[in-house]
């Protein structure tokens, strides 16, 4: 018999730090023992779990690649490690640490006043207090220049008027990081609850990201203080840099969960029989597993290629519009072999399988669609912007 692991075929998880794997591990023993047991139930319910928030800082994960104000200060890798565990749980779990970290908690930590960066960051960095990101709008997603959200000044304060859509933990935020148009260029505004004229209703119906909290962002006539003004940023640049951060952690993320999709086939193709043999003992079986192994494989270097070029300073958008891209399509089409191998039993939640799948069909198109980034990748290697 082989002596290779199926699980980490070609060894990647040594070529983690001692650090990074610690993390990796630490990540991972809370995923199977506190998520995993609950998250059918939330799936199936459309609910989130509301520990989630606080048991995520007592990891330290929450904004762990930014540096003082409570965070952990991590490498990239380890960052991207943490997101590939708590993917590996459900998208919605990853979501929820992105859309914190990455999002909300670095728009404060990179364009925000010492002021805004004291008041916020810590209580995020621990849990207590959750974030959210509000850039897209009913009409407006992959073109974020054309938003129609503005803000007017008026005295000390500004007038905020529009909505966003599909704001992940909108309805539970408690500071929402809402980007508009001024006289001055695209700005970001911290806008809380309690504000006149801000509502923020939950979407329901969805068939996919059923365990996460997904909002719509209302703003009439809202009154905010300039001290809520994002100061260091009056442009695109400011949103644009935090989706980077969010996309990076995709990469990893889909990683988890088409290694949870692509495990629970070869467990299953080993105890499943027909004709009186395990169905893993089959030609065509095997050949999907090996495909499946083979994909997941490559994602993992991928990321880690990625992460790399993150810690020394090196990384480019194009760079990661190439990870999200490739290791998005790589997840689905796993997801999707491996509910094949599954059979009838691959659409129940028993299995994490089709919850997997009907989640990447989410991440496949969030933080920049499949044809954006394609594009991103063609002006990388021609020089000529083909979005128009």
């Amino acid at each position: 018999m082989s002596s290779v692991n199926p699980r980490d075929y070609l060894e990647i998880d040594r070529l983690l730090t001692d650090e990074e794997r610690l993390i990796k591990e630490t990540v991972s023993r809370y995923v199977n023992e506190k998520y995993l047991p609950g998250v059918a139930e939330h799936f199936e319910n459309g609910t989130f779990d509301t520990a989630v928030p606080k048991a995520l800082g007592d990891l330290n994960v929450l904004g762990m690649h930014l540096k003082g104000y409570g965070c952990a200060g991590t490498s990239a890798v380890a960052y991207g490690v943490a997101c590939l565990e708590l993917e590996a749980g459900d998208s919605a779990l990853r979501s929820f640490c992105s859309v914190q970290g990455s999002l909300a908690m670095f728009a404060i930590w990179k364009w925000g006043s010492e002021e805004q960066k004291q008041r916020w960051l810590p209580g995020m960095a621990a849990g207590d207090l959750i974030g959210c990101f509000g850039l897209t709008e009913p009409d407006s997603g992959s073109d974020p220049g054309s938003m129609r959200t503005t803000a007017k000044k008026d005295g000390e304060d500004w007038i905020l008027n529009g909505s966003k859509m599909w704001i992940t933990s909108g309805s539970i935020a408690d500071v929402a990081v809402v980007w508009a148009k001024t006289d001055d260029g695209v700005q970001g505004f911290l806008v809380e609850p309690g504000m006149k004229g801000f509502t923020a209703p939950e979407m329901h119906h969805k068939l996919s990201l059923r365990a996460s909290v997904t909002s719509e962002l209302a703003f009439d006539d809202v009154r905010i203080p300039d001290a809520n003004r994002l100061p260091e940023v009056q442009s695109l640049k400011g949103p644009l840099s935090c989706l980077n951060e969010a996309r990076y952690g995709i990469v990893w993320g889909v990683v988890g969960a088409a290694r949870s999709c692509f495990e629970a086939a070869l467990d299953y193709a080993m105890t499943r029989k027909q004709f009186d043999e395990p169905i893993a003992s089959f030609q065509l079986t095997q050949a999907k597993l090996a495909d499946m192994a083979t994909k997941v494989q490559q994602g993992y270097l991928l990321a880690l290629r990625l992460g790399q070029l993150k810690d020394e300073g090196r990384i480019e958008p194009e760079h990661i519009s190439m990870g999200k891209r490739a290791n998005a399509r790589m997840a689905l089409d796993v997801a999707r072999t491996a509910r094949g191998i599954l059979g009838a039993n691959g659409i129940t939640l028993e299995y994490p399988v089709l919850r997997h799948a009907n989640n990447l069909e989410s991440v496949f198109t969030y933080e920049g669609t499949d044809e954006i980034h394609t594009l991103s990748i063609g002006m990388a290697l021609t020089g000529i912007p083909a979005f128009r």
